[in-house]
């Protein structure tokens, strides 16, 4: 009770602080319960530390050719094996961690900034501006995500930036949908009809009170979308569009290694393995988050 008192006679600003503090250690608690999704995040870390410190974890520099030591099988001073040009397979998986995550992040990044500004505006104003801006996401959405980023690649031409944005502004329509959603659902609630009241612009509603509430499923759907985004820059790379060679990105490396998988299976498999246990990782971690931030689970 009189931790109850001491809570209201709190500010509102604190109180709210207090709150989020509160949900933030509640949402890590159901996380720790869930072990697959515990998998997933140290999975995650993993890669994020190769990525962050690849000059120093790396034995050699992802570009460092030995010709002599061409399609050198796993052994103790190569422990992946080298390629057809000597490069030592492990060190370009590592360096190639910080090319995936980057291409996924900054690609889910645009697709949240574009798609989440669209369908926020589209479930806020609704009448003939959801309208036009639903159905010009229904035009994309009937493009296949990956074809849509082919296109864009192949007209913006290949390289890493290229890829961000061709495969960013193919999940557009994923994210305007569920942040139109999860707009839809807040904005008619009783605080935001209170901003409105006293006077609240716009820009501060949306900011301030509605998406902070709608937050839930466009974290999930992000963390799920940097597993689809690189997989899908891996696609591009596989056919040529996307990063190019000697940039060490794993779907590059399995284009130029797929000639060889008959007679020198490391050079494909490692790389692939590599993509498979990211979205892997990526896929249970975003099953956890669902999980723990699901009101309806609490337990």
């Amino acid at each position: 009770m009189n931790e109850l008192r001491a809570h209201e006679a709190l500010p509102e600003s604190d109180r709210m602080v207090r709150r989020k503090k509160s949900q933030l250690r509640e949402t890590w608690r159901r996380m720790l319960k869930n072990k697959a999704s515990l998998v997933g995040l140290t999975i995650i870390v993993l890669f994020a530390f190769m990525a962050i410190f690849a000059d120093h974890i790396a034995p050699y520099h992802y570009d460092e050719q030995k010709l002599e030591d061409a399609f050198l099988k796993p052994s103790r001073d190569h422990w992946l094996g080298t390629d057809n040009f000597g490069r030592d397979i492990l060190s370009r998986i590592i360096y190639g961690a910080r090319i995936s995550l980057q291409i996924g992040l900054i690609s889910v990044g645009i697709g949240v900034a574009v798609g989440g500004s669209l369908g926020a505006f589209a479930a806020y104003y609704g009448g003939y501006t959801d309208n036009a801006i639903m159905r010009f996401i229904d035009v994309l959405l009937a493009i296949p995500n990956i074809v849509l980023a082919i296109s864009i690649s192949a007209a913006l031409g290949p390289g890493l930036v290229n890829a961000m944005i061709a495969v960013g502004i193919g999940t557009v329509p994923i994210y305007a949908r569920v942040v139109r959603a999860s707009v839809m659902t807040v904005k008619e609630q009783e605080f935001v009809e209170a901003a409105r009241c006293i006077g609240a612009k716009t820009p501060r509603i949306l900011l301030r009170h509605i998406l902070p509430n709608a937050m839930a499923p466009i974290i999930v759907q992000a963390t799920l979308g940097v597993a689809t985004a690189i997989l899908a820059a891996a696609g591009l790379s596989f056919i040529g569009l996307g990063i190019q060679p000697p940039t060490p990105e794993w779907g590059a490396m399995l284009s130029a290694g797929r000639q060889y998988i008959r007679d020198h299976w490391h050079i494909v498999t490692f790389p692939g393995l590599a993509i498979m246990l990211t979205i892997f990782a990526l896929n249970l971690l975003g099953d956890g988050l669902r999980d723990a931030l699901d009101p309806r689970l609490k337990r």
